[in-house]
């Protein structure tokens, strides 16, 4: 065989191999987004054998704690610990510490400021004040003496796992920082928590789903932008940056969002001259709290705003949906809410937004 003829052939093998990792992505990526949308069959999708269920462990923690301390002696999350401080954890995180001989402020750590957006998930840095004893965030500017540092990148998020490449760079970054600090480290093995990463994604890949249901009007009508802005109103909805209608909780979460049928953007100037040829009414099933409950308030409110449009709630199919089928993707809600307790990921909670961002 000729040079040329290899060439060739390696170039064909490349495109092939190309053309299916992108196929592969772009599956995932829209079974992330769409998978439990008016799937159909009655089998549990989310059901893993149990020898699978591996993340269940790593996510759970220790099963044993002395009362007020964690395995390490140190305060448990969340008495005392300020904000992200009480959520980072060797499950969800790559934490290393860097316990100094001497207290040292927040930008002494300049090297990492400069460097926290190179590593492609979030970077938190959270320091043991040296006079109250309290974790506590740390930013750039903070003029506070801290005895110890914990740095730590996330390990997944809804792009996906971080690469083991960049854990790589994070230790690194942290072990020089130690070197600077005149601190001692504690970096764990990179290649454990990039195995850990991979399996939080795929926890986190399995659970996350996001539930539609259409408000489509019969024949050729269409919805005017101020009639959807009107209706949308009156049942507490108000458009966002993001160019849909949401409805607020009391934190300001996003329980529903109503958009666009077609995705185009609603906009405030643009609203009277807008016409729509149908809307989505969006459940983020992991980023609110008792998703099953809110998708029945979401069935509620789909069915008040198709009379209040005179249109229809439909499936992808634009085939009515019925209480049937409305129990059914309640069901599949009902298996990804006991999927993520079984994980110790509680919907809607401060983790799960950080997890499902």
């Amino acid at each position: 065989m000729s040079e040329l003829q290899i060439s060739l052939l390696g170039i064909g093998i490349a495109a092939v191999l190309a053309v299916y990792g992108y196929s592969w992505w772009q599956q995932r990526q829209y079974r992330r987004k769409f998978g439990a949308a008016f799937k159909h069959g009655h089998e549990d999708a989310l059901y893993r054998p149990a020898a699978e269920k591996t993340v269940d462990e790593l996510l759970a923690g220790p099963e044993e704690e002395v009362p007020g301390k964690s395995p390490s002696g140190e305060p448990l999350r969340g008495q005392g610990a300020d904000g992200v401080c009480a959520l980072l954890d060797g499950a969800t995180d790559y934490i290393a510490v860097l316990s100094c001989k001497s207290p040292a402020s927040g930008h002494e750590l300049a090297p990492l400021w400069q460097k926290r957006f190179d590593f492609g998930k979030s970077v938190h840095v959270c320091g043991l004040n040296a006079a109250s004893g309290v974790w506590e965030k740390v930013i750039a500017e903070s003029p506070l003496s801290y005895s110890r540092f914990k740095l730590a990148l996330q390990l997944a998020d809804r792009s996906g796992a971080v690469s083991e490449l960049r854990l790589s760079d994070f230790c690194g970054l942290a072990r020089d920082l130690a070197v600077q600090l005149q601190a001692e480290a504690e970096l764990p093995d990179v290649a454990a928590a990039s195995a850990r990463a991979l399996e939080l994604d795929g926890f986190c890949a399995e659970v996350d789903q996001m539930i539609g249901l259409n408000i489509l009007p019969s024949g050729e009508r269409t919805f005017s932008g101020g009639d959807v802005a009107s209706v949308a109103g009156q049942h507490g909805m108000s458009l966002q940056a993001d160019g849909a209608f949401h409805l607020l909780d009391a934190q300001g979460h996003t329980v529903f969002s109503l958009g666009n049928y077609d995705n185009t953007p609603f906009q405030h100037h643009t609203l009277g001259q807008m016409w729509v040829n149908g809307l989505t009414l969006l459940l983020d099933v992991p980023r609110v709290e008792q998703p099953t409950q809110r998708f029945d308030e979401m069935a509620v409110l789909a069915r008040q705003l198709a009379m209040d449009l005179r249109a229809a709630v439909v499936d992808d199919h634009r085939v009515a949906l019925g209480e049937p089928g409305i129990a059914q993707i309640r069901e599949q809600v009902a298996a990804i809410e006991s999927r993520m307790l079984s994980g110790r990921v509680v919907p809607g909670s401060a983790q799960a937004r950080r997890l499902f961002s």
